[in-house]
Order: structure tokens, then sequence, then C-alpha cells
């Protein structure tokens, strides 16, 4: 039987979705909906369409054009916007959880009070606000550690962090008041101290399937300054751990994503199909939940994906049809190291319209598209993470050299931090470790 597949979403994650699709065996037709003319996306895909891929409507309507049999959505807005359940009324199968189900993402505030309620391990103290009242006191009880989250989607963009987006109570009420006066609602929680992972699981309803752990980059520049970022960079160590972390820390990230599967599914009734991405903290008290997002990270599937060896339309198909016990879930013993050129003056006020180039790319199966565009034959910068490269080797520091010498590569006004992968950050994150543990 063909298999008729609807990626939805045309940044770098949709490119390693569909090239990881096309590397199938099977009999297939690929189609996309597109934000932007992704040209890595639109030489694998039978056609590529740009229109509004978060109306329901529009999607639904492509979906039976082409006779799509399986839909895999890539972006979180689409997912918050009921474009799954929309799929999923006129028996198109899906990778991406029902509306109710992606609050996991979409609402702070819902996955805090959801482990809470199931009492899964990993949580912070927390409480939500949607005024100002007891801000402060709360404030008071947890001091100089505190997160504010605004609660709905933000684009990585709407956490603000004690100590390194506020410096004082004053600053964190005056956010507080920001969200207040947009009818915000908003979570206060304890932040936690120590270092930061990405643990991705396939799953369908009921079986998970775990991907490698990676560690994401979020900050602009080189040593973790400048504004946060939807992601500067990523790197996977080739045992599918990460140099800072023991089995136990991947054990108890596994155990908190199959709990909160199994929790969502007790109350709604209906499984969670999908990609199940946890952002956590190995702490000194173990491992703990920063947050849910419900699909593919972006960067992080440029890493798992470049690796995935299995079948990936046998385990999208799997996925869909509760069968993932029944699918052999496999990763290449190997490091990869992602890197992103961005435009310069990325995030804040963005270079547009402007050429790149990246013909003296010497590994093109390693070079994904992002924000780009086409003015007449040239490729140019659309605003947001232009390029990205992934880098694979048998060492993470073989593979950060792969990643380091491809994107210098690439000319036009363009930035990357040269310190992702690199020894000396990993050896930083491992005696960090170390010393909290201590």
């Amino acid at each position: 039987m063909k298999n008729n597949i609807l990626v939805i979403g045309s940044g770098a994650r949709e490119h390693a979705i569909v090239r990881a699709l096309d590397r199938s065996s099977q009999e297939k037709e690929i189609y996309c909906l597109a934000s932007n003319m992704n040209p890595g996306i639109a030489e694998l895909c039978d056609e590529i369409l740009i229109g509004n891929f978060n109306d329901p409507e529009f999607v639904v309507s492509y979906a039976k054009e082409v006779g799509a049999t399986l839909a895999i959505i890539g972006p979180e807005n689409p997912l918050a916007n009921g474009v799954a359940d929309a799929l999923l009324n006129t028996n198109v199968k899906v990778v991406g959880p029902k509306k109710d189900l992606a609050q996991l993402e979409t609402s702070k505030a819902f996955t805090r009070d959801l482990l809470n309620e199931y009492k899964i391990p990993g949580g912070p103290k927390y409480q939500n606000f949607n005024s100002m009242n007891g801000v402060a006191d709360f404030l008071n009880i947890l001091g100089e550690n505190y997160v504010v989250k605004y609660d709905g989607l933000a684009g990585g963009k709407g956490v603000k962090v004690s100590g390194d987006h506020l410096h004082s109570h004053d600053e964190a009420l005056a956010y507080c008041q920001e969200l207040v006066n947009n009818d915000g609602e908003f979570v206060i929680e304890e932040k936690f101290i120590g270092e930061e992972f990405s643990l991705m699981s396939f799953c369908d309803g009921e079986t998970l399937k775990h991907m490698p752990a990676v560690q994401d980059h979020k900050r602009a520049y080189e040593g973790d300054s400048g504004p946060n970022t939807g992601g500067m960079g990523t790197y996977s160590d080739a045992n599918h751990s990460l140099p800072f972390l023991t089995d136990d820390d991947i054990a108890q990230a596994h155990d908190i994503n199959l709990q909160t599967a199994k929790a969502v599914k007790d109350k709604f009734g209906v499984g969670y199909k999908g990609i199940l991405y946890g952002g956590f903290m190995a702490t000194a008290n173990g491992v703990k939940l920063i947050e849910y997002n419900a699909r593919f990270g972006d960067p992080e599937a440029m890493n798992v994906l470049s690796l995935l060896e299995s079948d990936f339309i046998d385990i999208c198909n799997g996925i869909s049809n509760g069968a993932l016990d029944k699918i052999d879930v496999r990763f290449s013993n190997k490091a990869t190291v992602c890197k992103y050129a961005v435009p310069e003056g990325y995030p804040d006020n963005p270079v547009k319209d402007k050429p790149i180039d990246v013909s003296k790319i010497e590994n093109p199966d390693g070079l994904f598209y992002a924000s780009v565009d086409f003015k007449g034959t040239s490729l140019v910068e659309a605003g947001s993470r232009t390029v990205a490269v992934v880098g694979i080797a048998d060492s993470i520091s073989d593979a950060e050299k792969i990643a380091e010498k491809d994107v210098s590569s690439i000319t036009g006004p363009l930035f990357h931090r040269k310190d992702i992968g690199t020894d000396k950050v990993i050896q930083k994150r491992i005696n960090h470790m170390r010393e909290i543990k201590c």
C-alpha cells in the first residue's frame, strides 16, 4: 500500500522529517504545507504548497486533495489550533497529539497541575496566577531562585529566569504586571540548578520508544550569554546519553515521560500519539521536568533523525496505529553536533532578504534549510534561524569539527555559536554537575 504523507511545517525540523521519510524504501508520495519555500523540502517532496497550516479547514482540504493517509505535524501552533483533531475526524492518521493533549506544551499551568495531580516526580514548587494577587508573597517564599513563565505559546521566549533575565523581585513584579496588563496567565515556580537536556520519546498512547538525549543551547551568544532564541545548536553523544548524565538520570527522564503519557490518557480517555519531548534538568536531587513540548524539538530533530536507522514511515504508522510495541526503533551509536547559522541581529532585530551562499558546504546531507526564501534565483534569509548543519562522528569533539567547518563555509550576513559541542564547553558542563552534586 502506498503511503501518501502530508508534512506540516517548513523549517529545518521539517526538512529533517522529510529527509527521514525519503530514506524509507516504502512506496510513498510526500506533500508539504509550508510557510516558506524551503528548497531542501521542495527537492524531496512531490509538492510543496505555501499556505496557512494553522487553519484546520485549510489543512483538511489540502489533505483530501492529495489523498493523504498520514500527516506529521512539525510545529506547535497547528497542534494548539486543533489541526490533529480535524485531520483525525476525516480519517487521516496523525503523528501529533489532539488539542487537549497538546496542552502539555500550550499551557505551563496544565502541565504543572497534571504532574501534581498524578504525583509524577520532577515538579517544582509553583503557583498559577492571573492577577498580581499573591505574586510578591510567593516570590518572597522562593527567594532568589524563581522562574516566571507565560502560560501559552511564545516561541520559546515567554520564560524569564532569575539571575539570567530578571535581576530583582522588582524586575520580576514588573514582568508579571506586563503579563497581567495583556490578560496573560502565568506560572511562578522554583528555579532548578543543574544542566538541561532534552529527551524525546515516540509515543502511540501506550508504548514509548525513547530517542537519544540531546543538549540544546538557547542563548544567542557564546558562553551562554545574550537573549533567548529558539535554539542555536545541539549535541548528542555516541552512547545516546550526555557526558554529564548518569544512567540513572536517563532512566528517571524515561520514567517521567512514561508516567506523563499514562496520566494524559487517564485524564482525557485518549492516548497521546506523537512526539513527547521532555525538557529536563539534571540536579543534585535527581532529574526535574522544566517543561514539555508536544512535537520534535528544533534543533533536536536534526540530531536524532540523522541517527535513525529504522524505517521512519514504519515508526509513524506504528504511532498512529497504536502498534509501536511491534516496531524496532534503532539509532546509530554516533555523536552529533548541530549548529545554526542565523541572521545578523537575530533574535531581536534580524536582517532579512539578504542573499546567502551554501555552495561550499562539503557535506550536503548534513545541511538543513530553515527560514529561507527565494528572491529571483537567490537564496535569501527570511528573518529567523536560517540554516543548520549537523556533523556526525564517533565523538562529540570530532562531530563538532565537522559542523564548525561546514557552518563557517556559509557566506552572507550571518553568525553562529562557535562554542557549541567544543571540548571546553562539554568539560564545563561536566564540572558544573560535579560541583552541584558535592
